[in-house]
């Protein structure tokens, strides 16, 4: 069974702008989630991680391609070429279609705005040349357009007989790309073309948007912003042009969208036929097995609740969270206040990043000049951002007010959520029973929601919240739209995924006895030890461990035992007093469909098969195993019973690694040491021999491609 790339990765870093990077991800999400997770990386990522296994389409979005150049050229873009020559596919809207040509030639003849030169990637091998309209300023409107592009239908295969000609694209600062059509024997295929008059010499075509094949893979660059929705586009009073330019994009967007699927398709991605809408926000219920104590949970927050118009607030550093009274939903006068102070305010509602932007770089600089905002001023500001957008628009989540739902005299029913509480907690207690934890607090208190920004955000980045709740504290969601994985990289699971963050108060005087670096170890060990004493049966499934943080299971079927990637372990600590306050997330390929590798695949496919695992048992067993091993840890720190059973489910024993940080040396893998953690690796000599040389290696300063035999030093 082959694993399919899943992930489209958007650059984020030097040289890109936050609208271009928004409208890339907008647009992307809804066109290919939930086949694909859309996700934001940085110039440090391309350069250090090992990405490229996983990457169906790398994007580079509008901007300045110096940027990029100062931040990639060298080892990143030897990288991104042999990832494309290998088979990958690359999309560079605007700046990203300048860094994607063999030359850029910006506004040539301008002393203060030139920028040419030879650019590494070479894509498209020819020049990419602008402005191909010209009026083009810096963080400004004032050069925007509609373009009119033409689509050239025949280089696309299935296109619909309905489809038009030509459609209006937003247009800003992009290029040409010269001589496109004498290119055709390079592999070039013009994909829509300006019909308009252009500031610059095209040479034989008006090349908006071409294609070339490059190696094995495939490369789209952009002169235009197909990507960017009208939806996001705000009218501004100062510059009535730019109104028209709105309408007339919104009147062509149908076919804009459909443009882009077939670039999407034409670069091999698998495209939604309707654009997926990115879903709503879902109210955060809060339970517990004895429904008394979340009344006392809820009494424990008395000191960070802001109270505004009779509701309560909790102001977290990231998130505003609103304490909602059984049977209400959101508080009418509320909305009606707050539609009344948005629309005395602003003419226009005003939600593109273009105005969020500008509305930032004026509170920078009359810092200093003003009091800052109070806490009921910023909880303010989020109820009206909250009461004026909906999910056909660029959200800034971080704004959204979340709601959590305290069940005081009644768990939620199956129509209230599709979480079953009530088996949820039965099974806990089957399982705290029955491995005799006399103190159970893991998963005693539960906070469920069908869609989360990131169940790890919500708890780490707000400490306040964090510091309020008890040990074993756990969040979990059926989806996340932002969720997070170790350093900077993003962890998205497609539906089907069981994803929870547990909350744990780790004393400081432990430091020594018992590091929070065990705690990723713990957390793996408890998923296979969860998983394997589900039920009768379940020991059988195939599941391994990755160091340091990665669930992998071996694929049923297969003759050479191939493993995949189902689940992984991200550990956030700060400490504060005398704890380290700790949110250990997990996520795991529950019930995915195919061709993702689940968990009830694994158990289809036994001899003779097992039922399906459901979300509330296995997170009541994982949780259950997690206490039995945190409170065995605290008594005995990684004892040997721990070390053999993490040894016994991991794939890395005697496994020789180059290591590039200790100059390419090979080494034998042979353990983790038991004070820190460590990687533990024995240094090889001449036909393999041991030289007696034993390194240590940190996982969080170095990357690890296990499957290519290589441990890399980050830098």
């Amino acid at each position: 069974m082959a694993t399919r790339k899943m992930n489209v990765l958007v650059y984020s870093g030097n040289g890109s702008t936050t609208e271009s990077v928004r409208h890339c991800l907008y647009t992307l999400r809804r066109l290919l989630s939930p086949s694909y997770a859309v996700i934001p990386v940085t110039g440090d990522i391309i350069i250090k991680e090992p990405w490229i296994s996983t990457c169906a389409l790398l994007v580079f979005p509008g901007g300045a391609d110096l940027g990029f150049c100062r931040t990639l050229n060298g080892e990143g873009n030897r990288r991104i070429s042999r990832y494309v020559n290998a088979g990958g596919s690359y999309l560079g809207f605007c700046a990203g279609g300048y860094y994607g040509s063999a030359k850029c030639e910006f506004e040539v003849n301008d002393p203060i705005m030139a920028v040419v030169g030879d650019r590494e990637l070479g894509f498209f091998p020819g020049i990419c040349r602008g402005l191909a309209f010209g009026g083009f300023k810096y963080a400004s409107e004032a050069g925007a357009r509609a373009a009119n592009i033409k689509i050239h239908q025949h280089a696309f295969d299935g296109v619909k007989d309905d489809l038009a000609e030509t459609f209006k694209s937003y247009y800003n600062g992009g290029g040409v790309f010269v001589d496109a059509k004498n290119l055709e024997s390079r592999g070039v295929q013009i994909l829509a073309s300006y019909t308009e008059d252009l500031h610059v010499d095209s040479g034989d075509a008006k090349a908006a948007v071409v294609y070339r094949k490059v190696g094995e893979g495939h490369a789209v660059v952009t002169g235009p912003h197909p990507e960017f929705a009208p939806q996001n586009l705000s009218k501004i009073p100062s510059l009535p042009s730019y109104t028209t330019v709105i309408d007339d994009i919104t009147a062509t967007d149908a076919t804009r969208q459909a443009f882009m699927r077939l670039i999407l398709g034409k670069l091999g991605l698998r495209v939604n036929e309707q654009e997926q809408a990115v879903p709503s926000l879902s109210r955060l219920h809060l339970t517990s097995h004895n429904l008394t104590e979340v009344s006392d949970l809820v009494a424990t927050w008395s000191e960070i609740l802001t109270v505004i118009d009779g509701d309560e607030y909790v102001k977290g550093e990231n998130d505003v969270f609103r304490i909602e009274k059984k049977g209400s939903a959101w508080s009418v006068k509320e909305l009606k206040r707050a539609v009344g102070v948005m629309s005395e305010k602003l003419p226009t509602l005003v939600t593109t990043t273009n105005k969020e932007e500008q509305h930032e770089q004026n509170e920078k600089e009359e810092e200093g000049k003003k009091k800052p905002k109070t806490k009921e001023e910023e909880i303010q500001e989020c109820i009206e951002y909250t009461a004026n957008t909906n999910s056909d628009q660029i959200l800034n989540f971080e704004k959204v007010v979340k709601v959590i739902v305290p069940h005081e005299k009644e768990l939620p029913t199956t129509k209230e959520t599709p979480f079953h509480h009530e088996a949820f907690y039965a099974n806990l207690h089957h399982y705290h029973n029955k491995l005799r934890n006399p103190d159970a607090s893991f998963g005693k208190h539960l906070m469920y929601a069908e869609v989360v920004t990131s169940t790890n955000s919500l708890l780490e980045k707000n400490p306040s919240l964090l510091r309020n709740l008890p040990n074993g504290f756990t969040m979990t969601a059926a989806m996340q739209i932002a969720g997070r994985g170790r350093g900077t990289n993003v962890w998205v699971a497609p539906p089907g995924a069981l994803m929870f963050s547990t909350v744990l108060h780790h004393c400081f005087t432990l430091s020594q006895s018992a590091p929070v670096i065990f705690i990723q170890y713990l957390a793996a060990l408890a998923i296979v030890q969860g998983i394997k004493s589900y039920a009768p049966g379940y020991s059988k499934i195939p599941v391994k461990l990755k160091w340091p943080n990665d669930i992998y299971a071996q694929l049923p079927g297969s003759s050479n035992n191939p493993v995949v990637k189902i689940g992984g372990i991200l550990v956030n600590s700060s400490y504060s007093g005398s704890t380290y306050d700790i949110v250990c997330g997990i996520g795991l390929n529950l019930s995915n469909a195919l061709p993702t590798t689940s968990l009830n695949l694994l158990a289809s496919s036994q001899s003779p098969p097992l039922k399906a695992f459901t979300p509330e048992k296995l997170l009541a067993s994982i949780l259950a195993h997690f206490e039995t091993l945190y409170s065995t840890f605290c008594q005995t720190g990684f004892n040997r019973d721990m070390e053999g059973a993490y040894y016994d489910n991991w794939l890395h024993m005697d496994q020789v690694v180059t290591l590039e940080s200790e100059g390419g040396v090979k080494a034998r893998i042979k353990g983790i040491t038991r004070d820190w953690g460590l990687l533990l690796a024995e240094e090889l000599g001449w036909q393999d021999q041991p030289t007696g040389r034993l390194v240590a290696l940190q996982s969080d300063s170095n990357s690890f491609d296990f499957f290519r035999g290589l441990v890399r030093r980050k830098v």
